[in-house]
């Protein structure tokens, strides 16, 4: 069995061994693949991994060996799902991998917002606690979060850790979501712009698709108090990013943390990257070691499941 591993960099940088997977056939790992080399890499191919680089319905014309590929992710959009199944390729991806890893990123922003330990962190390290004539100082709001309103767009399974992690702060949890079967007795359900007119804190943890794409627009947030503050650890594309820096540079919102954009890696104009508090995180929320690990175990058992003729986890 040919197995190649496309782009096996991010999710293995050398922390993590590739021998499960190796055990299962001839296996060649790429830590990265361009998109003119994917055809050449993967022409041998029963078994393609990938991660970020896409796989189009025209390079399955080229791949007349492929069988199976399966994303080290949660999101399907790198793979032409339709292109897949019309040629007999099953693909499959890797669910709630990093749900923990996910929330803790959205709360390490929110607390960085708001209690600004980094920042205060470099001007210590800049000697100018050393050379104060205080035994204390500040120099942006430290606010609590204690009796303040998150709010949740999107109750999947990280939007309700995000809810767990908020509530052991003692916030109150407004969500939003359109699956009415959720229920919980801690959180008040309302609809999308009574959330983001009544949340100190609006954070995303919807999945991008076209009725949530630019989700976060001009309109939306005008609706948001000029104290509130603004999460997306989910998918760049929710937000209308111009209109994000223009209301960040204005003073309508408070600040923003963000661990996605739009175009990964930004290019150095982007917007955003000027916007007045604005916290960028390089897609990282994903990335803790026990995150990948349980990705890289689910991927290998995936590609077992396949050659078992037990397929999990199929998205196509």
């Amino acid at each position: 069995m040919n197995i190649v591993v496309l782009d096996g960099f991010t999710l293995n940088p050398g922390d993590i061994s590739w021998a499960e997977l190796q055990a299962l056939g001839d296996c060649e790992i790429y830590e990265r693949t361009a998109a003119g080399d994917v055809i050449r890499r993967a022409a041998e191919a029963e078994i393609l991994l990938t991660n970020k680089t896409e796989l189009t319905s025209q390079q399955f014309q080229s791949l007349p060996q492929l069988r199976y590929i399966g994303i080290t992710a949660t999101g399907t959009n790198v793979v032409d799902l339709a292109a897949a199944r019309e040629r007999n390729i099953l693909v499959s991806n890797v669910p709630a991998y990093g749900t923990r890893s996910v929330a803790q990123t959205t709360l390490a922003l929110l607390l960085e917002l708001t209690q600004h330990a980094g920042h205060h962190s470099q001007t210590v390290r800049e000697r100018r606690w050393s050379h104060h004539p205080d035994w204390c100082y500040w120099d942006k709001p430290l606010i609590e979060l204690d009796g303040l309103v998150l709010g949740i767009v999107g109750y999947g399974r990280i939007g309700q850790a995000v809810s767990t992690l908020g509530r052991a702060f003692g916030m109150s949890v407004l969500a939003y979501t359109r699956n009415n079967s959720v229920g919980s007795a801690f959180v008040n359900f309302i609809d999308l712009e009574t959330l983001f007119r009544e949340s100190d804190v609006v954070s995303l943890h919807c999945p991008l698709s076209i009725e949530t794409k630019n989700l976060v627009n001009e309109e939306r947030l005008s609706w948001m108090k000029p104290t509130a503050f603004l999460l997306n650890t989910s998918r760049g594309q929710l937000i209308a990013e111009q209109a994000l820096a223009d209301a960040l540079n204005a003073g309508r919102i408070a600040g923003a943390g963000l661990d996605v954009l739009a175009i990964e890696p930004p290019p150095v104009d982007h917007p955003l990257l000027r916007a007045r508090n604005c916290l960028i995180t390089p897609h990282l929320a994903w990335a803790t070691r026990a995150a990948r690990f349980r990705l890289m175990k689910v991927a290998v058992e995936n590609v077992k499941a396949f050659l078992s003729d037990r397929p999990q986890n199929v998205v196509n």
